[in-house]
């Protein structure tokens, strides 16, 4: 099976997109970093109550602006249950993976899902899978291990179910892109998507949080707990801020990104991440880049400007040999 070539208009569209969303989703662990060390706030707590307040923020936009896309058919719900719970499997997968392995280590292993990406869209999605994407994939994987400072062999230093929950981290991370760009292909807007996904995780995060006993660490110990911040009202604005910055408008304009990319291309773009956020820590927290960090954030542009002109090319390609009368 052949795969269509997106226009030029729609690359050019979407890698644009999908990099803004890398520089907002950047800046979650900048927050995430300030909650936790200020409040010692527990990670499936925090991963509650940002979910709660994308939904909130969400719906006051969405009430506003375009209240037509809170309304949803549906056959689509039961879609949108499974793609909330990936969702939620990610937060808890990423959080329990940076409590067992630290964050270096965690990075990396979430991050393997450009590589998982690029297979599953292959095989699911028969999205085209050459030697230029796999050249990427190798760029951008590399680069996160040299950005993350996993080369250093005291952060590997953990233990089997450590390392599983990481991958599986990554794995999680993979298939909501490929959800987001099945949404995508089912004609669902991505801003109804996010809502509706951030809503039934937000259920699915408080289930965790509530039960009992449950042996997961960061998870609310009894339920007063879900309060942690009482009074602290720096610290829910700062909540509000993590939703609405990194979370609504990184996974927004992440799922439109999808509309014109394939998951595989969008996924390797958003690996820009941890080079952005590299550079933020250096300007909030004064944590300079090493040499080897820095050649590490050149091998992750370097990897997404070379399949950014690949895939350019191969579009204007295709484009040639429509002919002319393709374009009117």
């Amino acid at each position: 099976m052949q795969t269509s070539v997106p226009a030029p208009a729609n690359l050019a569209r979407g890698y644009t997109i999908a990099l803004i969303s890398a520089i907002f989703l950047s800046t979650t662990a900048i927050f995430i970093r300030h909650l936790t060390l200020t409040y010692h706030m527990p990670a499936l707590v925090l991963a509650f109550w940002r979910d709660v307040f994308v939904v909130l923020t969400l719906l006051l936009v969405m009430g506003i602006v375009r209240p037509g896309l809170l309304r949803l058919p549906r056959q689509h719900l039961p879609y949108l249950v499974a793609y909330g719970l990936v969702l939620a499997l990610f937060n808890a997968m990423w959080t329990l993976s940076v409590s067992l392995n630290g964050a270096a280590v965690a990075t990396v292993l979430v991050y393997c899902s450009a590589g998982f990406t690029a297979l599953l869209g292959w095989w699911l999605l028969k999205e085209r899978l050459g030697w230029a994407k796999l050249l990427a994939v190798v760029f951008s994987l590399g680069g996160c291990v040299l950005v993350s400072g996993a080369l250093d062999a005291a952060a590997w230093r953990a233990n089997l179910m450590g390392i599983a929950t990481g991958v599986f981290s990554g794995l999680c991370y993979a298939a909501y892109s490929l959800l987001g760009r099945s949404a995508a292909q089912r004609g669902l807007n991505p801003w109804t998507t996010l809502i509706y996904t951030f809503g039934f995780a937000v259920l699915f995060l408080l289930a965790v949080n509530l039960v009992p006993g449950l042996p997961l660490p960061g998870a609310a110990a009894r339920p007063a707990d879900l309060l942690w911040l009482g009074s602290a009202l720096e610290g829910w604005g700062v909540l509000i801020l993590l939703a609405a910055v990194p979370t609504v408008a990184g996974f927004g304009l992440y799922n439109v990104s999808l509309s014109y990319l394939p998951s595989s291309v969008a996924n390797l773009i958003v690996t820009m991440e941890p080079a952005f956020t590299a550079i933020e820590a250096y300007i909030f927290f004064d944590e300079r880049l090493t040499a080897i960090q820095l050649g590490g954030a050149l091998m992750i542009v370097s990897g997404v400007i070379f399949l950014r002109v690949y895939e350019g090319w191969l579009a204007s390609q295709a484009r040639l040999a429509r002919g002319p009368a393709a374009d009117y």
